[in-house]
């Protein structure tokens, strides 16, 4: 079973930066890709960002391009999201969750496993 646990939300006014974490469980973190959803009330979940097994690449929501920033920690089983210039459009609770094994980080349907959730609200 894999547990993933997130920190680092928070309330910050706009145009701040916040950085998420996610910590993983288990020794199946390395091979699997790793992303980060968020959802706003009243609305769907989306995948903003995520990384290949490797690291070596990364996929980000147009939403976000520019402004968030995905990488991972192998030797901590962790994964980091880094938000700058933060909007109030970017309110939402940030899950991590794990992808495919092997895979790219933008193969939605492929994520598995979800943390519990961090709260972001970026004030105006």
């Amino acid at each position: 079973q894999v547990q993933l646990v997130e920190s680092g939300g928070g309330l910050v006014q706009a145009g701040g930066s916040l950085r998420l974490s996610c910590a993983a469980s288990g020794r199946t973190f390395d091979n699997y890709a790793m992303g980060w959803f968020r959802q706003a009330p009243g609305k769907e979940r989306e995948l903003v960002a995520g990384i290949r097994w490797r690291g070596d690449s990364s996929y980000y929501a147009e939403s976000v391009k520019g402004r968030f920033t995905i990488s991972r920690e192998d030797a901590k089983n962790t994964v980091y999201l880094r938000m700058n210039s933060l909007k109030p459009e970017d309110t939402a609770v940030y899950y991590c969750a794990r992808g495919a094994r092997y895979g790219m980080g933008s193969e939605e349907a492929a994520y598995d496993f979800w943390g519990q959730g961090t709260q972001v609200t970026v004030s105006s």
